[in-house]
């Protein structure tokens, strides 16, 4: 290997830049007693994470008044390079309806097709971020990755 990797733990505010820097993270919860995970359009507003789903979902019905994990990153293989963020919170569903009226001008995907009226919130509680990064020593990304022989 010709590089090195460089490792670093992310404070609060690197970890809300880079969340709120990508469209696309997944809900951690137990489902039946089981976790599972789910895939989620989703956006920071007002100090949480939103998220939309069918009111009669699993997710909706796993995640309701529990503590949850949010789990976003960004990894290029290529390069070897990355980020991941994890948010621990509670999650509630958002009834307000002013903040109903402000988070649907949010761009949240929705990743099953119908109607995806309800929105849920998770309080940042706990957030944690690490990022690795490939180092070149000879200014080539392929150099942070061992030869294949």
């Amino acid at each position: 290997m010709d590089g090195s990797v460089r490792f670093e733990v992310l404070d609060r505010g690197e970890c809300l830049r880079l969340l709120g820097s990508v469209p696309i993270g997944r809900v951690v919860f137990s489902e039946h007693a089981l976790p599972a995970a789910q895939p989620v359009g989703f956006a920071l507003f007002d100090g949480a994470v939103v998220f939309r789903t069918a009111t009669d979902s699993g997710l909706s019905a796993g995640v309701r008044g529990t503590v949850v994990a949010f789990e976003a990153d960004e990894f290029d293989p290529v390069v070897g390079s990355g980020w991941s963020v994890l948010v621990v919170g509670t999650a509630s569903e958002v009834r307000d309806p002013e903040q109903l009226r402000l988070i649907s001008g949010l761009p949240l995907r929705c990743w099953v097709p119908g109607r995806q009226e309800h929105v849920i919130r998770v309080s940042i509680d706990r957030v944690t971020g690490r990022r690795v990064e490939c180092v070149p020593q000879n200014h080539l990304p392929h150099a942070c990755h061992p030869s294949p022989g």
